[in-house]
């Protein structure tokens, strides 16, 4: 027990001058403790951070008290001992455990190494894998949506906090609870509505300042489980009023609370039109299945197809029947060569529920012993299903590439799946104003874009025509990049990219080789003469006539594309007699 007062506001650093933590008073009883990561570049499904970020924890105190979360074991050295500053972790009660990935669960073991009668607070799922994860024993307790855990009256404020449980399962693991505090009004979501974002700023002063980064966050991990999404924000509205929802990852949302929950709420309603769906299946705690089926759903998800993902240990069987039997495609990672009972029971519950009209596809878990992709892929493909895309083989530990090859195999058959819908739109366009609109025109460009090196470079290109000039000072443009563009993901804010600028005289066989269709991974850049020196941001093509090296400043978001601002920070011309080559159409519904 413990009902000592909160310690005031600490910065500590540990030996790298980047590893740094900060607590903070966020609330009557309740503090933070967030470790703040300034230069971790990548996460999950290795997508690029351009602002580091953060893994908070909380301490919440009334008769008794309450830790929600720890931090990723890098902390160790300082964030054991800063907690000791706040409270002798013999007087924690509780460990409220909002989900294990190891970001936040990375200090658990010592934790009850510190506290052995400590009792563990999780859904069924979370203390499961905990067993799995922490290899000692420990007290512990699941709970479900509405379940109650009550901490009882801080003698010195008088507030009492109860914490009411909801569950939240796939945003962004199986075993995720939310954790709302009704003394404080103060809902813990870890992950859910999270950001990758360093700053010492606790909460969310500057919405404009970590808009792009909430925006790329919900895009790469929730945007996949949009159903799961709106299934939490349903559980959510049942709540008495949320004043503050104290994230996992980035500033805690409070000043501009409403926004954020709209627009969780916009966006996953978009992408859970229709009942076409494709399911992506993962086995957690099993190699890089988890990451790899996330590189692949957020492909999917980039062509506005739907796409749910599962969990084949943590979904029952009335369930799993029914997301498979209902889905349009299936994919699916290799499984243990000699899976536990449960596991195969669940493999053969999805054998069961295929059939023939769906699209399969598989990727290889890369768990260490898994069953050869090879036989997967026939066993999902007994009833004659089509295949959604060539098996993705991982032969190595997953890198860049491995991840950029999942995420565009993802996006061709989200394309596959939209086919219909997309030319039905096309066609639905007025045929006046469709031959009005063609007669924009434009220059034509090649789009590079490169970041990382060696096992972890990702590039890509692609040809562009809808480029303009727009701003004088400092020198800027405007490109609009179709959201199912493979080099999208490498254009967010802050990324570099180059603008080649093809010449009127010489610019068909660029035309030639950037319009065909890649397979997924492919370099784009075989066979071509490229300058890989020239330009920060990507290769300048030797045949162009100009290049402009530009860093993104802005996005704006439109129904099929993204509109991006960029800066000029550089540029260069090889031929000052040479003109630019452009593009005329005749309708509008197409490039």
């Amino acid at each position: 027990m413990a009902t000592s007062s909160l310690k005031p506001s600490v910065t500590a650093s540990s030996t790298s001058p980047r590893l740094t933590l900060q607590s903070e008073v966020i609330a009557a009883d309740s503090s933070t403790i967030r470790s703040l990561d300034w230069e971790r570049s990548r996460f999950d499904i290795e997508f690029g951070l351009r602002n580091g970020t953060t893994y908070n924890a909380f301490l919440v105190r009334g008769e008794r008290t309450a830790l929600i979360d720890t931090s990723h074991a890098k902390f160790r050295d300082t964030w054991l001992p800063l907690l000791k500053e706040q409270i002798d972790p013999k007087q924690i009660d509780y460990l409220i455990v909002s989900h294990t990935e190891p970001d936040h669960s990375g200090l658990i073991g010592d934790l009850i190494d510190l506290n052995p009668e400590i009792e563990i607070v999780g859904s069924k799922v979370a203390i499961q894998f905990l067993n799995d994860q922490v290899h000692r024993p420990f007290r512990s307790r699941a709970v479900k949506s509405g379940e109650e855990l009550d901490l009882g009256i801080n003698p010195e404020s008088g507030v009492q906090h109860r914490f009411e449980f909801l569950s939240a399962p796939n945003l962004h693991w199986p075993d995720t609870i939310f954790s709302f505090d009704h003394g404080s009004g103060i809902l813990y979501t870890c992950d859910a509505f999270g950001l990758h974002y360093c700053s010492e700023e606790v909460f969310d002063s500057d919405p404009g300042a970590i808009a792009p980064d909430f925006r790329f966050y919900y895009d790469c991990l929730m945007g996949p489980n949009a159903r799961s999404v709106l299934q939490a924000l349903k559980r959510m509205d049942g709540l008495p009023e949320i004043n503050t929802i104290a994230v996992g990852h980035g500033p805690l949302l409070r000043h501009h609370l409403s926004h954020w929950i709209n627009d969780y709420r916009e966006w996953s309603g978009q992408r859970n039109k229709g009942e076409s769906y494709a399911a992506v299946c993962y086995l957690s705690q099993y190699g890089f299945s988890d990451r790899l089926s996330q590189a692949i759903a957020h492909g999917i998800g980039k062509t506005d197809a739907q796409v749910q993902l599962i969990d084949l240990r943590a979904t029952d069987a009335q369930e799993l029947t029914a997301l498979i039997s209902d889905a349009k495609a299936v994919v699916v990672p290799t499984w243990p060569a000699s899976p536990d009972a449960e596991l195969q029971s669940s493999i053969g519950t999805l054998l069961a529920a295929l059939h023939g009209k769906q699209l399969v596809g598989v990727y290889d878990a890369f768990g260490g012993d898994d069953e050869p992709i090879d036989s997967v892929a026939g066993q999902l493909r007994s009833q004659g299903q089509k295949e959604a895309f060539s098996p993705l083989r991982i032969r190595q530990l997953p890198q860049g590439g491995d991840y950029q090859r999942c995420e565009e195999s993802g996006t061709d058959l989200g394309q596959l799946l939209t086919r219909d819908k997309t030319i039905a739109a096309m066609k639905s366009l007025d045929g006046d104003l469709d031959k009005a609109l063609g007669r924009l025109s434009g220059g034509l460009y090649v789009v590079t874009a490169s970041q990382g090196d060696g096992d972890s470079l990702r590039r890509s290109a692609m040809v562009a025509s809808w480029v303009s000039q727009a701003s004088f000072t400092p020198p800027g443009i405007t490109v609009a990049v179709a959201k199912d563009r493979a080099i999208e993901a490498l254009m967010q804010v802050g990324d570099q990219f180059v603008l080649n600028i093809l010449r009127e005289d010489n610019h068909q066989q660029l035309l030639r080789h950037f319009l065909k269709r890649f397979p997924p991974g492919a370099d784009r850049f075989a066979g071509i003469n490229v300058l890989e020196e020239e330009a920060e941001g990507g290769p300048v093509l030797g045949d162009a006539l100009a290049y402009l090296g530009c860093r993104v400043e802005q996005r704006m978001e439109g129904p099929d594309h993204w509109v991006i601002y960029a800066v000029v920070e550089q540029g260069n011309v090889a031929d000052a007699n040479a003109i630019t080559a452009v593009h005329h159409r005749k309708v509008g519904n197409h490039y």
